[in-house]
């Protein structure tokens, strides 16, 4: 069995490492010794975090949805360091409210984003993590385990990265990459702090059923994730309770289809009442994932 060499002397990946949990990952892996390269849309922060990662840790801007750029950066990234090891897929955007209120641009960036984005990422950087023996985290959500009603687009796609994951896992296994799939239900990040500035999705969050109501902090979700890409695993939970949804998640659209139409109803008026309110993106970083739309997005890939 390959020895999984310590985090001190990897070279880690991160996308979406602006702001939020890419940020902080970065952080936690350099401290811990890895030499990380941040990607992203937003530079200048990128190099802010960066400068807090220590002087072996660069900033790369790309959007993930562009192959070309993307696989340029990642030859650009391993000509710098001589290696890749840990490829973290984390960047991400959302868009809430209903499907029929959603601008089209948008709810398609969403899944141009976080689905297709995780695609070109994981093209990009395999060649190098097949020559390392590397490892692909793949960021996907509570969303994947658990859908919910006016998160059509981020449900979606997240279900869509975890499954994509799985299969990518059993096509690379024998080139000695090993695939993961990270879980996070709402951390303390831009963007579900923007979500919750929506008075009316906040409410529906606040009823959902514990422990999936709560906002968990952002610095224990992190450290759990270093811990799992330090042990290279295949399920890697932010939030305690998320490894037990996997034994129930085949019962959960069932639940949903009975209890989520009445919620829905009860909110359809305000939500009518404040659909524009809705056709911008939640969180700080939402310009920087648009693609140039007049709609932007946020970038922190957080929940």
């Amino acid at each position: 069995m390959t020895r999984t060499p310590p985090l001190s002397d990897q070279v880690a990946v991160v996308t979406g490492a602006a702001r939020g949990v890419g940020a902080l990952l970065a952080q936690r892996l350099a401290a811990r010794g890895a030499k990380v390269a941040l990607v992203g849309l937003e530079p200048d922060e990128l190099a802010t975090v960066a400068r807090t990662c220590g002087p072996d840790a660069t900033s790369w801007e790309a959007d993930v949805t562009d192959l070309e750029t993307l696989a340029a950066v990642a030859d650009a990234i391993r000509a710098h360091y001589g290696r890749i090891d840990t490829v973290v897929a984390n960047a991400g955007i959302a868009l809430g409210g209903p499907l029929l209120d959603a601008d089209h641009r948008m709810f398609s960036r969403v899944i141009e984003v976080n689905l297709l984005g995780s695609v070109a990422t994981a093209r990009a950087f395999l060649p190098a993590l097949i020559d390392s023996g590397g490892y692909l985290l793949q960021v996907a959500s509570l969303a994947a385990l658990t859908p919910a009603p006016l998160m059509t687009a981020y449900c979606a796609s997240k279900a869509g990265v975890e499954s994509f994951a799985h299969a990518l896992r059993a096509e690379t296994g024998h080139k000695g990459v090993k695939v993961g799939v990270g879980y996070l239900s709402w951390t303390d990040t831009d963007m579900v702090r923007g979500a919750d500035r929506d008075e009316v999705l906040r409410e529906m969050r606040a009823r959902l059923p514990w422990p999936a109501n709560k906002t968990y902090p952002l610095e224990p979700a992190v450290e759990r994730i270093v811990a799992g890409i330090a042990r290279r695993s295949p399920h890697v939970y932010a939030q305690w309770w998320l490894r037990g949804m996997q034994a129930v998640r085949g019962a959960v659209p069932g639940v949903l289809g009975r209890l989520g139409p009445r919620e829905v109803a009860r909110l359809e008026p305000r939500l009518a009442a404040t659909a524009a309110d809705r056709l911008r993106p939640v969180g700080a970083g939402g310009a920087a994932g648009a693609g140039g739309s007049a709609v932007g997005a946020a970038t922190d890939g957080s929940a």
